[in-house]
């Protein structure tokens, strides 16, 4: 195939969220730094207990403060939960599509955004463990099924291009795209349980059974996209 177009990189790079940062601290914080505080006490605590699981209280408790400033920060557990939930989503959709903003083969952006979500699920457990979940909050910003739709989006658009250089039906873009995008996100759910193998060789078998079909599988497949 071509080569892709360049697409531009989002203009702004979300945080990446705090997967064990420092406990919280016995000082004086700014607003800013309380709320970020309470932010990482509550992404934890959602991970771990689940939304109903967790707590006000519990949240005021570890982050050592008592439950009015939970409520003056964030207006309740919906609140802060809400806002976990849309940091995580707007982190991993700016991993994903920058993995796609770049000029490269097909097979490239391939493992490339496999890569990112792998990357994720791997390195931020806490939060893919709360995305992954049936949101219980109406207002919550985000669910994982809506990031995936826009990562769908993203994915579309290139297979759109392609599909148009190539002769092929460019309405079947969207088809495509979400077949590809929601088996490496339950690969992903799937690997996160069973920990093996390695990130580099779940991506590599992703891109082997989707660039080469059931039909032309290699037997030991690698990544073409390796950091010299």
């Amino acid at each position: 195939m071509a080569a892709v177009r360049r697409r531009g990189r989002p203009k702004t790079k979300p945080a990446p969220p705090a997967e064990g940062r420092r406990a919280a601290r016995r000082v004086r914080m700014t607003g800013a730094e309380r709320r970020e505080q309470l932010l990482d006490v509550a992404r934890s605590l959602f991970a771990e207990k689940g939304y109903d699981g967790a707590s006000v209280e519990e949240i005021a408790h570890r982050a050592m403060v008592s439950k009015p400033v939970v409520y003056e920060h964030f207006g309740g557990k919906e609140g802060i939960y809400a806002v976990v939930v849309d940091r995580e989503m707007q982190f991993l959709l700016h991993a994903i599509t920058s993995a796609l903003a770049e000029e490269a083969h097909p097979r490239i952006l391939l493992e490339r955004a496999a890569g990112s979500l792998l990357d994720y699920v791997e390195n931020y457990r806490d939060g893919f463990r709360i995305m992954v979940r049936e949101s219980p909050v109406p207002q919550a910003t985000g669910t994982f099924s809506s990031l995936l739709n826009d990562i769908a989006s993203q994915v579309e658009d290139i297979l759109g291009t392609q599909f148009t250089r190539s002769g092929f039906e460019p309405k079947l873009a969207a088809l495509y795209s979400q077949a590809l995008v929601g088996m490496v996100a339950f690969t992903g759910q799937w690997w996160l349980e069973v920990g093996k193998p390695r990130r580099e060789d779940v991506a590599a078998h992703l891109v082997n059974l989707v660039w080469n079909g059931l039909s032309h599988l290699e037997s030991k497949p690698e990544l073409r996209d390796v950091p010299q």
